[in-house]
């Protein structure tokens, strides 16, 4: 009798422990599984921290937008004032008619985008618009800045400077037109994202070319590699391109001689310049850039034709824009030539040299001036 009360006993212990342990799993699960539409709704606030890291993503893009679009704004301000402010008395009349468009025609022909370009937008604009849509400004204003981004689209894909090592740009240009202070201001820019750089000095016939970009290459802090005055480039750029190779920089950007691009013995020089560069590393330059002063208009796109000519030229920096109201250059650059444009000059400072934006560029130059000023 007192072992089967022991048992029963025991059996009585178990049960209850298992009946504790049954309670404990439903409690358990329906914590996981809530079980009504309320009980769920409470658990979402768990998941907001999440929307919170992501928002400041999108405010730094807009942050960043702003202030290129800033930059834009100041830097084609006189561009703005010249032929676009025409464009704009224009288009401020209450009835847009035939002559309205003729007019169009000759503020875009004495404009200095070029002809090429200039025939281009107004064709856009009297051949695929509707008699009604003429006489529409905003839709006008529409189909130049449509046209206008066509023209900058230029097919090229962007620069990798990773791809080789050490990346080689070769940098071209006439005197006077910012070149050795480009290379100066590319090389503070790419250092600053952590690139170890390397400046070769083949301007060797210009005056004080040598110092100029020495003191640049001191403000950068970047190494140079410098000849001896009217020395032989190529010889200066081979022993940059080998020290590159050599000692592990990731980009050489090698200076040349800028003397009239109307001298026989100058392209010469540089065709000498890009032989001797792929013996020294095959395949180098890997880019070549020119650049131009937006400030002489219609001469700078005669400059890169010559250029083009006779040298592969895969990209241009366009400098002094915000000091020029032939802003506008860059359409005819990449309609006649179609070539990028990699850079524009909008300051003197380091930080006015901007990659180029073709959106951003078209909507801040062809802004309506009427509608700006409302």
């Amino acid at each position: 009798m007192q072992t089967e009360l022991i048992e029963l006993a025991i059996a009585l212990v178990v049960l209850a422990l298992i009946m504790v342990v049954l309670r404990r799993a439903s409690l358990k699960s329906q914590r996981k599984a809530p079980a009504t539409a309320k009980e769920r709704l409470e658990e979402q606030p768990k998941e907001a921290p999440k929307a919170v890291e992501e928002a400041p993503v999108v405010v730094v893009k807009e942050q960043v937008d702003d202030e290129a679009a800033a930059a834009y704004k100041a830097g084609l301000a006189k561009t703005r004032g010249g032929f676009v402010a025409r464009m704009g008395k224009l288009f401020s009349k209450k009835k847009i008619d035939a002559a309205t468009v003729d007019e169009l025609e000759e503020v875009l022909f004495t404009a200095d985008i070029g002809p090429r370009a200039a025939d281009r937008i107004f064709q856009a604009v009297k051949s695929n618009m509707s008699k009604t849509e003429l006489e529409d400004s905003d839709k006008i204003w529409a189909q130049i800045k449509k046209t206008s981004r066509e023209i900058l689209s230029v097919d090229a894909p962007p620069v990798d400077m990773a791809s080789k090592k050490p990346f080689v740009l070769l940098v071209l240009g006439v005197n006077g037109v910012g070149k050795t202070t480009t290379i100066g201001k590319l090389a503070s820019l790419w250092k600053a994202q952590g690139k170890k750089i390397l400046l070769a000095a083949g301007d060797t016939f210009r005056a004080a070319a040598t110092e100029q970009l020495e003191e640049w290459a001191k403000r950068a802090e970047v190494d140079i590699v410098k000849g001896k005055e009217n020395g032989d480039p190529s010889s200066v750029i081979f022993d940059a391109i080998k020290k590159g190779a050599d000692e592990g920089y990731d980009l050489v950007i090698c200076d040349t001689a800028g003397r009239l691009h109307s001298n026989t013995g100058l392209m010469d020089e540089l065709k000498k310049i890009r032989r001797v560069a792929d013996k020294a590393l095959t395949g180098a330059p890997h880019e070549t850039w020119m650049v131009l002063d937006a400030t002489t208009g219609q001469n700078a796109i005669a400059q890169a034709k010559t250029f083009k000519t006779d040298m592969q030229i895969t990209g241009i920096v366009l400098t002094k824009l915000d000091g020029s109201s032939k802003g506008g250059v860059v359409l005819g650059i990449c309609d006649e030539l179609k070539v990028p444009v990699r850079y524009i000059g909008l300051g003197e400072k380091i930080g006015d040299l901007r990659p180029f934006d073709p959106a951003a560029f078209v909507e801040e130059l062809f802004e309506d001036p009427q509608r700006t000023a409302a």
